[in-house]
């Protein structure tokens, strides 16, 4: 496996990704595909590349892309400011458990901080298994709802 940048005629494939981002909890039915298409999730690929905080690492193995994170600023469930980039991240299933997830993360949070962010944000399911990972990768719960953390993870040195 290497992480790699997503190049910009793959960036479809964040379609397919986000879907599998979106947490379903045992039992419940996954919702049809084209959840996608509504406003509030289309802000997580639509002209992605177009932003200054638009980037994308992937992790491929054997000539297919098996996770992907990637950042913008924009309007999503993890938005805190408009000078804060927001991240969403996806391993396929049948790959999770590997430290995928973790090594894509721990990319992403590189090249953000070498592009001089001090910090980014994200949402997650409180019942998503994928917290125990955030909050080992640094991020810190800044606001919840019932069913969701928003975290943030400082970035730079001397950041609280």
């Amino acid at each position: 496996m290497r992480i790699r940048y997503l190049r910009e005629d793959e960036t479809e494939i964040l379609k397919d990704f986000l879907y599998d981002a979106i947490f379903i909890p045992e039992g419940i039915k996954a919702p049809d595909r084209s959840v996608i298409e509504l406003p509030e999730l289309r802000v997580y690929y639509e002209d992605f590349g177009s932003g200054p905080a638009d980037c994308c690492m992937a992790a491929e193995e054997e000539g297919n892309i098996i996770g992907a994170v990637w950042s913008r600023i924009m309007p999503d469930y993890g938005h805190v400011d408009d000078e804060t980039p927001s991240l969403a991240i996806s391993v396929r299933k049948e790959y999770r458990g590997r430290g995928i997830g973790t090594s894509l993360l721990k990319e992403m949070l590189a090249v953000l901080k070498k592009r001089g962010y001090p910090k980014v944000s994200l949402s997650v399911q409180k019942a998503n298994p994928a917290v125990r990972l955030y909050r080992r990768c640094g991020f810190q719960t800044v606001a919840e709802t019932a069913e969701e953390y928003i975290m943030i993870r400082d970035l730079l040195p001397g950041m609280k």
